[in-house]
């Protein structure tokens, strides 16, 4: 027996219409996602398998969701010894290690607000993260760069009291906390809170780091009702399966892995497959997809571009019943190839760090490629124009939450210490994206672009803000402008526009240096791919760099 009854209702929809008009979720009080979903499968079917973590050494490894009960108590346990209560912040540096999926339900158990984070952060990217959330304890894999990085600054935040690293290695236990040390000894006894100790359905659970145009990233603050928003994302658009294998190409560390590599799907009984790799290598990746016998797929667009141009003759695909793409808007020519060489129809969903799925793809409507779909039961979402009015069918304006003051399990609860950026976010009931669309005549929305030029580069964002502040710590800097630009393999890759100071001269060797003083500075990633050189930038008589006007020059040379 699974979940379903007391989440999902039994009945099918007929129609899109009818799932839009009667969906309905439970949500009981105080609702525990470790509690209520972990530990009542582990009552309910001990045996069924919930994750089965790979790597490409060959390690296979499954955990039933009696043995996430088991290994998330003892975690819990671990925590509390460290300190860890109701309401810390403890920031996750764990890749796709086991423990990554045991920690967050342990602090979910705990009542603490997990932060998980990239391991491509620097040590600027993880001071600024520590300190800004007063995080108690940072839980990493133990791996010389990633410490190297916490080490650095680890005098910098007064907050963090502990470093825990895992890995079978030895670990030098008068600096940090041995993680599976102290697993090992843990206790497998561990109550559920109750009183003060119990969390609110409002409670912080979750935050995540989201790159924005301005300032630092904000911190995007969810409550313990937002596992509980994935149903529809695993349900209805992943369209998972009972003990069917699923895999999402995702790191720990993004809000993709929330979408997709933990909670609707476990709520679904789904057997996520944690892939461990540091890499993506598109023929691992379809070794991987044939010896599994895979059940439903996701993955962004700069995957599916690579699986393409790779030997696809080598998968047998036939296990696989759904495929599903996120990230940044899919391009068309790679849903016809993808259907052609395989059979199967790649589906779009939006939504953001903030929400769960907003728009998608649906079983009950054709396929437009291209197409964000059509809007999730759980939020009114709407296209308005910049008084708030509604607009009409084929005018471009910012996609909209009407119904964020009902706050739809899904929705982030609000920009944490940030109330300038919540003011920008909700205003009359709505929740203001930041991203523009338009709405066909048939009800299908079409992604144009952000509104604060957050720039989508292989399934990750990038705000200019960050890539400009250390390009600027360059000394051959004087000024600068990142945009984006489009690529057949990337969606989108970093392009920096550079006017150089003083006598320095543009050149083949100044523009490698530059992109590894951005590697060095911020996380790898968020490098500039493109550099040009320029002896002015475009601005506005108030000063301000004209960014719109260097993509516009751009997309007509």
């Amino acid at each position: 027996m699974g979940l379903e009854y007391r989440f999902i209702p039994e009945r099918e929809y007929e129609s899109y219409e009818d799932f839009k008009a009667n969906y309905s979720l439970t949500i009981p009080e105080n609702f525990n996602f470790g509690y209520d979903i972990i530990d009542e499968w582990a009552r309910l079917d001990p045996s069924h398998p919930a994750l089965l973590w790979c790597d490409d050494h060959g390690a296979r490894v499954t955990y039933t969701f009696a043995d996430l009960k088991r290994e998330s108590d003892k975690a819990a346990n671990v925590y509390k010894q460290l300190g860890v209560g109701k309401g810390d912040f403890v920031l996750l540096l764990l890749k796709q290690r086991p423990e990554a999926w045991i920690s967050i339900i342990a602090l979910i158990k705990l009542g603490a607000v997990c932060i998980p984070a990239t391991y491509q952060l620097t040590p600027k990217d993880i001071e600024y993260r520590v300190n800004a959330a007063g995080v108690k304890v940072v839980a990493a894999v133990d791996e010389a760069e990633i410490v190297g990085h916490i080490d650095a600054v680890r005098e910098k935040c007064p907050t963090l009291a502990h470093v825990a690293l895992v890995g079978d290695s030895a670990i030098d236990e008068t600096k940090y906390v041995n993680f599976r040390g102290m697993m090992a000894q843990a206790s497998q006894q561990w109550e559920r809170p109750t009183g003060e100790l119990a969390n609110q359905n409002g409670d912080p659970m979750l935050v995540y780091f989201t790159s924005g145009t301005s300032g630092m990233p904000k911190m995007v603050l969810h409550d313990f009702t937002y596992p509980l928003g994935h149903i529809v994302t695993a349900k209805y658009w992943h369209q998972v399966e009972d003990g069917g294998r699923h895999l999402v190409m995702a790191d720990s560390g993004w809000a993709k892995f929330g979408w997709g590599k933990i909670f609707g799907q476990w709520i679904c009984g789904a057997v996520i497959v944690g892939y461990d790799n540091d890499k993506f290598d598109p023929k691992n990746t379809l070794e991987l997809m044939n010896e599994l016998q895979l059940t439903t797929f996701c993955a962004p667009p700069t995957v599916y571009r690579f699986l393409i141009k790779a030997d696809l003759s080598i998968c047998d695909f036939s296990s696989l019943h759904h495929c599903t793409i996120a990230g940044e808007p899919l391009n068309p020519e790679v849903f016809h190839r993808f259907k052609e060489a395989t059979g199967l129809e790649v589906t779009e969903g939006f939504g953001q760090t903030e929400t769960n799925v907003m728009l998608a793809n649906y079983k009950w409507f054709p396929i437009k490629p291209g197409s964000m779909g059509k809007p999730s039961p759980l939020f009114d979402v709407d296209i308005v124009d910049e008084d708030g009015n509604r607009c009409e069918d084929g005018i471009v304006g910012t996609v909209v939450v009407r119904n964020a003051d009902q706050h739809p399990a899904g929705l982030f609860r609000e920009y944490y210490k940030a109330p300038e950026a919540n003011e920008k976010a909700f205003k009359n009931g709505m929740y203001y994206t930041g991203d523009t669309a338009w709405r066909d005549a048939e009800g299908y929305f079409w992604f144009v672009g952000r509104n604060d030029d957050v720039i989508k580069c292989s399934g990750y964002r990038i705000g200019h803000f960050e890539v400009e502040s250390a390009l600027l710590t360059h000394p051959a800097v004087l000024e600068c402008a990142v945009t984006a630009v489009p690529d057949p393999i990337r969606g989108q890759v970093v392009k920096a526009t550079i006017v150089l100071f003083g006598d320095n001269q543009p050149s083949e060797e100044l523009k490698k240096e530059l992109q590894n003083h951005v590697k060095r500075t911020t996380a790898p990633y968020k490098y500039p791919r493109v550099v040009e050189f320029v002896k002015e930038l475009p601005k506005t008589s108030s000063g301000k760099i004209r960014r719109v006007q260097i993509r516009q020059e751009d997309a007509n040379k």
